[in-house]
């Protein structure tokens, strides 16, 4: 397994770096064969891509009946919070797209953060088919992540115990930030086939090269994975914006 370098692809600015990442989305899946299970980021940039997807531009190019969607991470709010993810892609990306329910695989939010956390495991495990994870076969075919200027990625945030958890594929974050998150742990971010960053910014420069360098003092650069890593960014991410 390798650190997250990578590939970059530059964007002169947020909005081109939605409709590239649209149109990476778009030929990825054309080329996959089967169930494609995606892993969902939150997020402004996020946003306009999936606002590009699921207009009349791209829509009609994605093969939407084999996908499988599930989230990277969600605070612990209820659906209709405006400050849900789950909120955020179905106004956005599947608010007229045509998938059933299915497919969709929202986070729990209903009970203990501890119980809605295993819950989700649980969802995860009975799609794979698998109780463990096995390295030549991928959890995600896609996996979104944004990264934080803090260098945290889903909500692996600097500081927290969910740093260590290499056992559970889904984890409960108390601490760190003003609201309870739920987020995938590593072993379940680094079970992908292609892992793209989504990343906008000039703050998060810093955050960019110490993540693609691997550097484990920011959560993003501790991943380890075989899989294919795309970094989307715009100059200003670049650090010369």
């Amino acid at each position: 397994m390798s650190t997250p370098a990578g590939r970059l692809e530059i964007s002169d600015d947020p909005h081109a770096l939605a409709r590239h990442a649209a149109d990476w989305f778009v030929n990825t899946v054309s080329r996959s064969t089967g169930t494609i299970r995606v892993s969902l980021s939150g997020g402004s940039t996020p946003k306009e891509m999936y606002t590009l997807l699921d207009g009349q531009e791209f829509r009609s190019q994605i093969s939407w009946r084999r996908l499988e969607l599930f989230w990277g991470d969600e605070r612990f709010v209820p659906h209709d919070d405006p400050a849900s993810n789950y909120r955020m892609t179905m106004e956005t990306l599947l608010a007229r797209a045509p998938v059933s329910a299915g497919q969709i695989h929202p986070v729990p939010v209903q009970g203990t953060p501890a119980a809605c956390a295993a819950q989700y495991e649980s969802v995860l495990k009975q799609s794979y088919g698998a109780g463990r994870l096995d390295p030549s076969r991928p959890l995600f075919d896609i996996m979104l992540l944004g990264l934080g200027a803090d260098g945290h990625t889903a909500s692996l945030i600097p500081g927290q115990t969910v740093l260590e958890e290499r056992t559970r594929w889904v984890a409960a974050v108390a601490e760190g930030r003003p609201e309870t998150r739920i987020t995938l742990t590593y072993p379940a971010i680094e079970s992908s086939a292609k892992i793209a960053f989504l990343v906008t910014g000039a703050e998060k420069a810093n955050a960019v090269r110490l993540a693609r360098a691997g550097d484990p003092s920011v959560p993003a650069g501790r991943i380890r994975t075989d899989a294919e890593v795309i970094w989307f960014v715009d100059r200003a991410a670049l650090g010369s914006g």
